[in-house]
């Protein structure tokens, strides 16, 4: 953390209509931790909990103005990213990234809506995995994501090692593959290049997951911005998203939100 008393972290991401996912659960995950957020939108979206209908990119030049502008006046104890959507853009939020010296940077390498919505191109993943990930401290893929990266399925606890160890080598320092899409309990496996800690949760049974990786990479930002380490900044982070989403209320037909501020308004 910087030496100023309020913990920054900026979000870089899409914007979720619907509230639950993206810029927006970001912000309010920073919330709840107490860290003041700040956010450089890289795409709008008309989205639900149905699923995305229409997507609109940010300009280039746009994306990396926010950054700056954020950058050089409030600071950055920590930045995460989400949906990128483009080569083009991971291109410049990387640039952007480097030449103001980010060193906690969270990459939630966001790919595919939990509708099924395609968010980031399949000619982007490339950039992703070879402009982005050398510069993350942490990267947050969950099974489907860390399987696109590694090139191989990741349906099981081995094949999750043999993914984080995988993306590890592509130049992040620490990989959280996050078990909510296989096993019978939801078991998130970080890795820090020489070893393996688990962080297990029961499963829940609910429809109601929306935002899950937006708001699990957002506390784990959060936690580095507050001068956490990785390792507490995870543990944290898995404890409050599976609080969320035990606490989240019944909105919308859909994959409904995580309740992000459970802890106050029980």
């Amino acid at each position: 953390m910087s030496e100023k008393q309020t913990p920054i972290a900026l979000t870089i991401a899409g914007s979720d209509s619907g509230g639950g996912a993206g810029i927006q659960a970001d912000l309010k995950t920073f919330a709840a931790f107490e860290v003041y957020g700040a956010s450089a939108l890289t795409a709008v979206t008309a989205q639900n909990t149905l699923g995305v209908t229409a997507v609109h990119e940010l300009p280039v030049d746009v994306v990396h103005a926010q950054i700056d502008a954020v950058a050089t006046d409030l600071g950055m104890d920590a930045v995460k990213t989400g949906m990128l959507s483009s080569a083009a853009i991971i291109d410049a939020v990387a640039e952007r990234l480097e030449s103001h010296g980010v060193q906690q940077l969270v990459v939630d390498p966001v790919m595919v809506a939990k509708g099924g919505d395609r968010l980031l191109r399949e000619d982007a993943v490339a950039a992703l995995a070879s402009r982005l990930l050398p510069l993350a401290l942490v990267s947050t893929p969950n099974a489907e994501e860390a399987a696109a990266l590694c090139g191989h399925p990741v349906q099981t606890m081995e094949q999750a090692r043999g993914a984080a160890q995988a993306i590890h080598g592509m130049g992040c320092r620490y990989v959280v593959v996050k078990g909510g899409h296989f096993g019978e309990d939801a078991v998130d496996v970080l890795y820090d290049g020489s070893s393996f800690t688990e962080f297990p949760a029961k499963r829940i049974a609910t429809t109601s997951t929306h935002g899950t990786g937006c708001t699990f990479a957002s506390a784990v930002a959060a936690g580095l911005a507050r001068g956490g380490s990785v390792e507490s900044a995870v543990s944290d982070a898995k404890a409050y998203v599976t609080a969320a989403i035990a606490a989240a209320p019944s909105i919308g037909a859909g994959h409904g939100p995580l309740h992000h501020f459970h802890a106050w308004w029980a």
